[in-house]
C-alpha cells in the first residue's frame, strides 16, 4: 500500500506533458523539425516569377523601338538580350535571398519565405545560385557583344553585375539606403530597354527612350509595392528603404504617380502610333494594383499588388511592341 501511494504521488507531482499542438496551416509557424524538404518548386518560388515581367518588359520595348530604325527583326539579339535580362534578374533575386537572410532581415517576412532565412537551404549554395545566374548573364552578354562588336559594351555589363551585388551586398548596401529604386530605374529601365534598341538598331529614338522611362517607372513602383509590404519589419532591423525614409502615405503617393505617367506617355504615343491604345488595357491589372496600395488592411494583400503592377507592365510593353513594330496600321 505504501509503494501504492508514494507512486500516485509521484504522479500526482510530476510535470505534465503539453498537449500536442495542431499542426499550422501556415509553414512559417511550423517547428522547425516539421520543415518539409525543400522542392524544385521551393527553388522556381526563390527566383521570384511575379518580377520576371520586369525584365522582360524593357526588352520587348526596346525591340519594338528598334524596329522603327531598322525594320528587320534580329530576333536572335532580341532573344539574347531577353536571356541577359531574365539571367540578371534571377541573379539578383538569389543574391538579394543570401545578402537578406545572412543578415537577418528576412528572419520576419510577410511574403513568401526564403530560402536562406528559412535555414532550410545553405547560404553558400544560394549565393552559388545566384553568381551562376550572372555568370550565364555575363556569357550571353559577351556573345551580344561578339556578334556587334559593340566591345565597350563590357564595360556596360560589368557595371550592371556589380550594382546588382551592391544592391543588397556588401557592407554598405545602397537598397538599404534608399537607393533601391535608383538601380531599378537605372537598370531595368534605362539600360535594359536602350541597351537593347541599341545593338539591334545601333541607335536611340525618342521612342526609346520614352518606352526606357516608362519601363523603369514601372519596375520601381513594383518595389515601392514590395517595400510597403515590409516597411515595419525594415524598420525594425534598420533597413532605411525609401518607403521607410518617406513614411506609407508618401509611398502611396509615389507609387500612384510611377504607374500613371506611364499612360500619359502612352496617349502622347498612342497620337503617332494607334496600336499604343491597346496598352490602356493593362490599367485593368495597374488600377485593381492602385487600390490595393491606398486601401490594404493587411501587408500581405500586397503581394498581389506587386503581381499585378508587373502583369499591367508586361502588357503595357507588349502593346508599344506591336505599336513600335507597325507604326503604319
Amino acid at each position: 500500500m505504501a509503494n501504492r501511494k508514494n507512486t500516485a504521488k509521484n504522479r500526482a507531482s510530476a510535470p505534465s506533458r503539453p498537449a500536442t499542438r495542431p499542426r499550422s496551416g501556415n509553414p512559417a509557424r511550423r517547428p522547425v523539425e516539421q520543415a518539409r524538404p525543400v522542392t524544385v518548386g521551393d527553388w522556381i518560388g526563390a527566383a521570384r516569377p511575379r518580377t520576371l515581367p520586369l525584365a522582360i518588359a524593357p526588352v520587348l520595348i526596346g525591340t519594338g523601338a528598334a524596329r522603327l530604325g531598322d525594320p528587320q527583326f534580329h530576333w536572335v539579339i532580341a532573344l539574347a538580350c531577353l536571356a541577359v535580362a531574365v539571367f540578371l534578374q534571377i541573379g539578383v533575386n538569389f543574391t538579394n535571398d543570401y545578402s537578406d537572410g545572412v543578415r537577418g532581415t528576412d528572419a520576419q517576412r510577410v511574403g513568401p519565405a526564403r530560402l536562406t532565412a528559412s535555414g532550410r537551404v545553405p547560404a553558400k549554395r544560394v549565393l552559388l545560385t545566384g553568381l551562376i545566374f550572372f555568370a550565364l548573364a555575363a556569357v550571353v552578354g559577351l556573345g551580344i557583344v561578339i556578334r556587334t562588336q559593340q566591345w565597350w559594351l563590357i564595360a556596360i555589363g560589368a557595371v550592371c553585375i556589380v550594382a546588382a551585388w551592391f544592391y543588397t551586398g556588401g557592407k554598405r548596401p545602397y537598397g538599404y539606403n534608399a537607393l533601391g529604386e535608383v538601380f531599378v530605374f537605372v537598370f531595368f529601365g534605362l539600360v535594359a530597354t536602350l541597351g537593347t534598341t541599341w545593338v539591334q538598331a545601333k541607335a536611340l529614338s525618342q521612342e526609346a527612350w520614352i518606352g526606357a522611362i516608362a519601363a523603369g517607372l514601372f519596375a520601381c513602383a513594383v518595389l515601392l509595392a514590395n517595400n510597403l509590404r515590409d516597411i515595419d519589419q525594415d524598420r525594425a532591423v534598420g533597413k532605411r528603404t525609401l518607403t521607410v525614409r518617406i513614411g506609407k502615405r508618401a509611398t502611396q503617393v509615389v507609387y500612384t504617380i510611377f504607374v500613371i505617367l506611364p499612360f500619359v506617355a502612352l496617349v502622347v504615343l498612342a497620337l503617332f502610333y494607334p496600336i499604343a491604345w491597346i496598352g490602356l488595357l493593362a490599367l485593368l491589372a495597374v488600377l485593381p494594383a492602385l487600390l490595393i496600395v491606398w486601401l490594404y488592411r493587411e501587408p500581405r494583400e500586397l503581394v498581389i499588388a506587386l503581381a499585378l503592377t508587373s502583369l499591367g507592365t508586361l502588357a503595357y510593353a507588349g502593346a508599344l511592341f506591336w505599336a513600335f513594330s507597325s507604326p503604319t496600321v
